[in-house]
This record gives structure tokens, C-alpha cells and sequence, in this order.
């Protein structure tokens, strides 16, 4: 299996379903087109559809919660074409209502969530989880998101 090899250290972290996901999506991307950069973001973007990251992790989604997370996910397309990708929100569910999002900010201790957006709570909680990503330990492989 040699998704399992691949796993970033994000989704061992995560519980197994996510890490099953990752790995089944990847290795059949891998089987389609190689690998690559593309079979990662395949793989993403499969666990992207029932979890989204939190903090240095990735988590189900709450209740009926799936399907993709921002608009670079929702695109069908995405990386088979040249040109710019659409914006992406790291693995944080942006479809989520503002009160899930909240929620969420106020589990990873974000100061000044009460008055934000919700466009800034996906925002802080990108940047947050990028913060922990970066300082847990990550392998050197570039390809977290």
C-alpha cells in the first residue's frame, strides 16, 4: 500500500476512517494518473468531503456534514487544467454554518471570534490550524493541504 507510506503526519494524527480515506483515494489516483502531486490532491480532497481539519488534526464533520468543504473541493476540474485554482479554505469546512464555525474557534482558543465574520472565522481557523500544522512535528514533505 503505498499510500500508507505517503500519509502526512496531519491525517496520523487523525482517527483511522480519515487515514482508510486518504490512503484508498490515493492509491486509486495514483493507479489513474501516477504519482504525484495530483494523486495528493485527489486524496485531499476525498477526506475533505466527510472531515475537515482542526487545530493539527482532521475530524468528522458534525451531523450530516459532507460534501465539499470550499470552492477549490466543490471543482470538478481541479488540477486538470491549466491556470489559477480557486480559492481554498486548508480543510476547514467554509460551508459550515457561523455558529459551527464558532464552535470551532472557540475549541482551538482564537481570540476575538465573537466579533468576527464568517468569512474571518474561516480565515483564523486556516490560519490557526496552519500554525499547528507547521509546529507539530510535520515531515519534511511539502504536501499538507
Amino acid at each position: 500500500m503505498p499510500g500508507e507510506k505517503e500519509l502526512p503526519d496531519t491525517l496520523r494524527r487523525s482517527p483511522r476512517k480519515a487515514q482508510r480515506t486518504w490512503i484508498e483515494a490515493h492509491d486509486n489516483a495514483v493507479d489513474e494518473y501516477g504519482e504525484g502531486e495530483r494523486a495528493h490532491r485527489v486524496a485531499f480532497a476525498a477526506v475533505k468531503r466527510k472531515f475537515e481539519k482542526v487545530g493539527d488534526r482532521w475530524e468528522p464533520k458534525e451531523g450530516n456534514g459532507s460534501g465539499p468543504s470550499d470552492e477549490q473541493a466543490r471543482n470538478p476540474r481541479a488540477g486538470r487544467r491549466p491556470g489559477a485554482d480557486r480559492p481554498t479554505a486548508g480543510g476547514v469546512d467554509a460551508n459550515a454554518t457561523k455558529e459551527h464555525l464558532y464552535k470551532r474557534a472557540r475549541q482551538l482558543d482564537i481570540h476575538g471570534r465573537s466579533t468576527m465574520t464568517k468569512d474571518e472565522l474561516v480565515g483564523a481557523l486556516r490560519k490557526e490550524s496552519d500554525r499547528r500544522t507547521s509546529g507539530s512535528g510535520r515531515s519534511s514533505r511539502s504536501r499538507s493541504r
